[in-house]
């Protein structure tokens, strides 16, 4: 595992800015230790630094998966989150969408949110902000970008969408060879 590059941090702080904003100082210095973010064939794990050590012993190539997998660089050097990302994504986040029960499954099957199946919004939630969804029971479904802001989304049609689908926790069954 090597440590990222000072262009890929930049893009990978970028993309959790969009969701988790100022927090992401929290996301690295926190209460139980310190936490990094390591690069293993272009996918990038979030990891504690006192596991990091113990794994120095372990050769590089037998290291299939250490920490939690953030997401992957794309070819174009872009960064796509993982689902994996969800808890702490859900723990720090800025905007929340809360979804009625009947929206949830078709939220987990990939699709865009409604202002149908909108339970609640956070307040101040900006327009292409990341945000994460949540069900009416509080449980982290996945994330997504708002399509309108919370003003936006009073005035919305009920068929016009309010949340474009990024990652479910459906995928953990749809996608599960590529998560790792």
């Amino acid at each position: 595992m090597r440590r990222l590059s000072e262009e890929r941090t930049k893009v990978l702080f970028e993309k959790l800015a969009k969701y988790i904003g100022p927090n992401i100082k929290q996301l690295i210095e926190r209460p139980d230790g310190v936490y990094c973010f390591r690069e293993q064939k272009d996918r990038v794990y979030y990891v504690s630094e006192n596991l990091l050590k113990l794994a120095a012993t372990v050769p590089t190539e037998n290291i299939v998966s250490l920490g939690t997998c953030f997401g992957k660089f794309t070819k174009s050097g872009k960064f796509k989150l993982n689902i994996t990302a969800l808890n702490y994504l859900g723990a720090y986040a800025q905007c929340k969408i809360w979804l009625k029960p009947s929206a949830e499954q078709q939220f987990l099957y990939g699709n865009n949110i409604s202002k149908a199946g909108l339970g609640r919004i956070s307040e101040n939630c900006e327009k292409y902000q990341g945000v994460v969804v949540y069900s009416m029971s509080d449980l982290p479904l996945g994330f997504g970008v708002a399509a309108r802001s919370t003003a936006e989304c009073k005035m919305a049609d009920p068929i016009s969408p309010v949340c474009f689908h990024q990652a479910d926790i459906g995928e953990y069954i749809r996608c599960e060879e590529d998560l790792l």
